[in-house]
């Protein structure tokens, strides 16, 4: 049989990776994902096959729209002469018309019921959608696919992603290993979905004076977020590309505040103390919160307190309740399988 998988986002090439070496074995696989600085370099860390056709398409309306006419136009040409036998995708725009355009069964996971467009542009076209148990079928159902060909499975996508293996070697932004590590994720601009949030400067610069002794460092997006941050934020902070594997920087990281993205649920899952900012409110981040994996909080004298605590904190309750969590998740790849043997 002959898959093609979409793959647009870091997150989606981590999840990715499972399903490749399990149906690798067995199938011909064309892996595709377009021009998106943080998934190509990803790419090569992870050593993973790709071919890029297109590109992101930005924060503006009107580039978007370009940049997904663009890449159908390449990739529909590219997918006409591989001619798959069906689709994977993480709810691709691109995927989910040039499979519906030339006829082929399309599977989408999907845990962003709140990314509207998308999944205005996506769900009304695909056969089946395999959504984390934590999210009402509703909540896709409403924007034109059947409640019947909604599979659920007893999982959160950042269980797959954590289970990846990674390079201990590989070199860090953390520069004394005898100071704490504070990581902090700068929120997503360019989606869809987000507006453009403030919420972490006051928090970044709360930190840096109050733990100018540690090691703050700060993930940014892209290279003009980059830039604004350095204008603003003090020289203590290390303000840095995501050029790392996330896996490896959270097993290094003392505490994580995240947007309440990908690396938010992951750390939380990993049993890392974890506080969100909540720049992107969403089901699986409050999941978390609920299950006491997350704190959300956007006030920087709470944040800071918080960090106080935990650094004056000898017992490991995070890696107790995150465990537990982890105990109770199944392997949603196995789920796919049985879809696409159906």
């Amino acid at each position: 049989m002959k898959i093609w998988i979409d793959i647009l986002t870091p997150k989606q090439l981590l999840f990715s990776e499972p399903i490749v070496e399990k149906l690798g074995k067995k199938h011909d696989l064309l892996c595709t994902s377009r021009d998106y600085e943080e998934v190509s370099k990803l790419a090569k860390i992870r050593d993973f096959n790709l071919i890029f056709v297109g590109k992101h398409g930005g924060g503006d309306k009107k580039t978007k729209l370009k940049a997904s006419i663009d890449r159908m136009e390449k990739l529909s040409t590219k997918i006409r002469t591989f001619s798959p036998d069906i689709v994977i995708s993480f709810c691709s725009p691109e995927a989910a018309r040039i499979a519906f355009g030339l006829g082929i069964k399309h599977v989408a996971f999907c845990d962003s019921p709140h990314a509207e467009a998308v999944m205005r542009l996506t769900l009304p076209l695909i056969q089946k959608l395999l959504i984390p148990f934590t999210i009402p079928k509703k909540k896709f159902s409403k924007y034109g696919i059947d409640e019947k060909n909604i599979i659920q499975y007893k999982a959160i996508d950042a269980f797959v992603t954590i289970q990846r293996k990674i390079d201990q070697k590989a070199k860090l932004p953390f520069k004394n290993n005898n100071r704490k590590n504070i990581l902090i994720r700068a929120a997503e601009e360019e989606a869809s979905y987000t507006s453009k949030s403030s919420k972490i400067i006051p928090i970044i610069k709360k930190i840096e004076r109050e733990y100018e002794n540690d090691n703050i460092v700060v993930l940014g997006r892209y290279t003009k977020q980059i830039k604004n941050l350095q204008k603003i934020i003090g020289k203590k902070v290390k303000i840095v590309k995501m050029t790392y594997d996330g896996k490896h920087l959270l097993k290094n990281t003392d505490i994580f505040i995240g947007s309440g993205g990908t690396m938010t649920a992951e750390s939380a899952l990993m049993g890392i103390p974890t506080i969100s900012y909540n720049a992107v409110p969403n089901i699986i981040e409050n999941f978390l919160v609920k299950k006491y994996l997350i704190r959300r909080e956007t006030n920087p004298n709470k944040i800071s307190n918080y960090i106080k605590k935990i650094f004056e904190s000898t017992n490991n309750q995070n890696q107790k309740r995150a465990e537990k969590i982890r105990k109770q998740m199944e392997n949603p790849i196995e789920k796919l399988i049985m879809i696409i043997k159906e």
